[in-house]
């Protein structure tokens, strides 16, 4: 078996491998055939002894979200093998040689959406609830007002108050995807809003932007649901003014589904004579891997007095079987025969992105706490995470 990053000419025979996997249908292939050959993003394939490309994974390019200041991160997403190649453990060879690749070009955590949650974990992935999804009907939210402005976002219109919305909001929580102007577009666009039903909305408050709302419809739907694909807001008025302007729709569908970051739960906080009819679905359909165990300790904040030392065990990436020091601000190697704390690349990714809490932490077969539990504790805390992107 080969394992190679794919050149240009290759790109194409990739995409050809994941449409056959992922159902897609598409009446003329060859016209995304310049659209993937131009695409910039690392893409990786298994090759048999006859030279046929066996399966494929594109490790995408973003910066998330951590602790308040963004870390190069890697989105793997078209995981796909051919049916005759299943079982072949071509898959695993690819991330053998990805994740190292990965390290060596600076990235600090990778992140996945996964099929199945314990094939991620034999490479190093780990669970994280990335927010909640809460069904519920528009007159559960009838005590919700905004009399602010709103205004229906259009192709062609700036998307100035939706980025500076989102700037304020995606800081806060880990995960969250630095966005430019036209990866804010991505979201909004949309070629047919009447037919694919996706419309996008901003609530002003004061002249002042202070919250926005995407949604779509689920098609073919006969109960008429309508999906939030995502909000974001800058301060109370603006939460409110997405609930406000939620309500309104009583005539119109028979139920909501508003998915929200995790640490924002809408059970603690509605005002609603209906709250007990709200279904709250916790959402654990993402995952994160450690690549630079180093350099995300160095990362995540950490207490003023924190002087504590960390063994790090990885199966795949080498360079993070090492025992760190954490004193102050500062991450260094240490050769101290006793540490505070042993754990797998699995768990500290959860650990330092906040999406486990050191309770939680502290019941995995993979953390051994030695010492220093306290320090620890202050150190390791839950955190807010969310992400809104799709890869």
């Amino acid at each position: 078996m080969k394992i190679k990053k794919l050149d240009k000419s290759e790109l194409f025979e990739a995409f050809l491998i994941s449409a056959y996997c992922f159902h897609i249908r598409l009446d003329d292939v060859e016209k995304k055939r310049e659209e993937i050959e131009n695409d910039k993003n690392d893409t990786w394939g298994a090759f048999n002894e006859d030279g046929k490309m066996m399966a494929r994974i594109t490790d995408f390019r973003f910066r998330f979200y951590l602790d308040g200041q963004t870390v190069t991160t890697g989105g793997i997403g078209g995981v796909a093998t051919l049916p005759e190649y299943r079982n072949s453990g071509a898959v695993r060879e690819i991330f053998n040689a990805l994740l190292n690749d990965a390290y060596k070009k600076g990235e600090v955590i990778s992140t996945l959406f996964p099929f199945k949650h314990e094939f991620y974990r034999k490479v190093g992935y780990d669970t994280v609830t990335f927010m909640n999804e809460y069904t519920l009907t528009p007159s559960a939210l009838r005590d919700y007002r905004f009399d602010g402005d709103v205004k229906k976002w259009n192709t062609g219109d700036s998307v100035s108050d939706f980025l500076s919305i989102y700037n304020a909001f995606a800081p806060k929580f880990n995960l969250s995807m630095e966005r430019s102007e036209e990866k804010m577009l991505e979201h909004l666009k949309v070629e047919k809003p009447y037919m694919d039903r996706r419309f996008s909305y901003v609530f002003k408050q004061n002249g002042k932007p202070v919250s926005y709302l995407i949604f779509t419809d689920i098609k073919n739907d006969p109960a008429a649901i309508l999906q939030v694909e995502e909000c974001a807001w800058t301060c109370r008025d603006g939460f409110n003014a997405v609930l406000g302007f939620l309500a309104r729709f009583d005539a119109d569908y028979g139920s909501i589904r508003l998915p929200l970051p995790k640490g924002i739960d809408l059970l603690r906080i509605i005002r609603s004579p209906r709250a007990y009819d709200i279904e709250k679905h916790t959402c654990q359909h993402f995952m994160v891997r450690v690549i630079n165990a180093k350099r995300l300790l160095g990362a995540i904040r950490k207490p003023a007095d924190c002087d504590i030392t960390i063994k790090v065990t990885d199966e795949i990436i080498k360079e993070n079987n090492r025992t760190y020091r954490i004193k102050g601000g500062n991450v260094t190697d240490s050769k101290a025969s006793s540490t505070d704390l042993d754990v797998n690349v699995r768990a500290l990714g959860q650990m330092a992105v906040g999406a486990i809490n050191f309770d939680e932490a502290l019941l995995r077969p993979d953390v051994t706490v030695n010492a220093n539990e306290e320090a620890l504790r202050r150190l390791f805390t839950e955190k807010n995470t969310f992400c809104w992107e799709h890869f």
